[in-house]
């Protein structure tokens, strides 16, 4: 008999995880609370525009491939990519302008354009982030952060100061044009805390920009949760949606099964890759590893308020991914960090994926996605949201110098308080808990639980953090921990 697994929750990490264990001989059932599965890459239709709700960068290619690749796949065998040129442009004050080209000879041509001697110093600075990358995707990410012992070796030991200096220290040490600074600090921003507080090992996400580029799944982000439901299915993994647990249930101190909907399923051992804080309230308080007071001290993504907008007319001079940094960069950090508050004037990105892909927006119009990063815990509501679409809609139009507000169509928002009613997400976070120097591999929450045997936790919370790559490797390690550890 086939020892049986429940996943709950079906995002980037569930999936990974239910197709390993599915490979492994488990027989898996994923738990979906919403109406539809991938978690929070979530897509919305609406009079003939699409949106991806969630996710809408796709980069570190490699990890994607290394995924589908241990199940004799490749991802062209379920969607196609195109490669963004340019990647993304950046505007700043005095309608300054810079577009981050495909290749790297370009992005190093913009820099040397800007200030003398860049080219040089961006030279240096992503050979280091290259040896960054190696480093991480060859011998840390891949790693279940069981132990401090894993971060113990030659290559890290080597590189022991780029953890214990911020990320700034490096960029601003070599650049000093503002536009430059922020454009490399930017990238940083995906792992969720303030550039200042990010090690500079970090820079290996400047590779990952700038060296392996930035690209688009064809229809959209969701074709990526499209394809791995597809290879989850072909290795027998069930799923079930509108299905919210209520409860984990432990018997002695080992897993047996899981409410759902006021039924008890049986279950061998479980994974989570729901929100972790939300998971560990499902179990009765005597099995919970982490205390209200952990949970409070650490760094999270901050929240986010998104826009998905609908124009009856193209744009012009628009590109797929655009970020706005036409604010005071520091101050908007400050209102998420420091002293939270909702910011007067935002740093913001958009994007307006039918510049690439006709297929998200009817002919002759555009379709736009705007998130403001916003603290966590703040009030929320329909004012304050349309106080802000206001806002961001007289910058876009004086950053893109033309009229935009009569030609909205319709115009939807997603916050805070969806985060939390929608994913269970704590305190609103967007993303997940920061990778931080006191919050990075043995150091995160874990993958599997000590006081609960044959129970797992996977995704953005635990190792290796969030985004999606990350994601994917996360339920690869939980996968391997199940083996290593669960017993029938």
């Amino acid at each position: 008999m086939k020892q049986k697994a429940y996943i709950i929750g079906s995002g980037f990490s569930s999936l990974s995880a239910a197709c390993y264990l599915a490979k492994s001989g488990y027989d898996v059932t994923v738990l979906e609370k919403n109406e539809q599965l991938g978690g929070r890459a979530q897509v919305l239709r609406r009079d003939g525009f699409r949106f991806d709700m969630g996710p809408t960068w796709y980069w570190m290619p490699d990890v994607f491939e290394k995924f589908f690749a241990d199940f004799g796949k490749h991802p062209s065998q379920y969607y196609h990519l195109q490669r963004l040129s340019p990647a993304y442009s950046a505007h700043f004050n005095d309608g300054q302008r810079v577009d981050i080209g495909s290749r790297y000879r370009d992005i190093r041509n913009t820099f040397e354009g800007i200030e003398t001697s860049a080219a040089a110093h961006l030279d240096a600075f992503m050979v280091e982030a290259k040896d960054n990358y190696v480093t991480a995707i060859g011998d840390l990410v891949y790693r279940p952060g069981e132990s401090v012992f894993e971060l113990v070796g030659l290559r890290t030991l080597r590189r022991i100061r780029r953890f214990f200096t911020p990320i700034t220290k490096d960029i601003r040490g070599r650049f000093k044009d503002a536009r430059l600074k922020t454009i490399l600090e930017f990238p940083v921003l995906f792992l969720g805390a303030k550039p200042a507080d990010t090690p500079s090992f970090y820079s290996f996400m400047n590779y990952a920009d700038f060296g392996m580029g930035t690209w688009y799944p064809q229809r959209g982000m969701y074709t990526v949760v499209e394809a791995m439901v597809s290879l989850a299915t072909e290795l027998g993994v069930s799923f079930q949606t509108n299905a919210q647990v209520q409860r984990i249930e432990v018997k002695g101190n080992r897993v047996s099964g899981l409410k759902v909907g006021g039924q008890f399923k049986k279950a061998d051992l479980v994974v989570s890759g729901a929100d972790y804080y939300h998971t560990e309230k499902l179990l009765e308080e005597k099995f919970r590893h982490y205390s209200e007071k952990y949970w409070d001290s650490r760094t999270f993504a901050p929240s986010a308020l998104l826009f998905y907008i609908g124009f009856d007319k193209k744009l012009q001079d628009v590109n797929h991914h655009m970020l706005f940094f036409d604010a005071d960069f520091e101050q908007h950090a400050q209102d998420i960090y420091d002293h939270p508050r909702w910011p007067d004037s935002p740093v913001f990105y958009a994007s307006f994926p039918s510049v690439t892909d006709s297929s998200c927006a009817p002919h002759g119009q555009e379709s736009a996605i705007i998130l403001v990063p916003l603290a966590l815990g703040l009030t929320d509501n329909e004012a304050l949201r349309k106080e802000m679409f206001d806002k961001i809609i007289q910058r876009l139009e004086k950053n893109l110098t033309q009229p935009l507000s009569q030609h909205v169509v319709f115009w939807e928002s997603f916050g805070s308080r969806d985060f939390c009613d929608r994913y269970n997400s704590y305190k609103g976070n967007a993303y997940g808990m920061a990778n931080t120097l006191k919050q990075t591999a043995f150091l995160r929450p874990g993958l599997r639980s000590r006081k609960v045997k044959n129970l797992f936790f996977t995704g953005q919370l635990t190792v290796p953090g969030p985004g999606i790559p990350p994601a994917l490797i996360s339920g690869k390690l939980v996968a391997s921990l199940v083996q290593k550890y669960a017993r029938p």
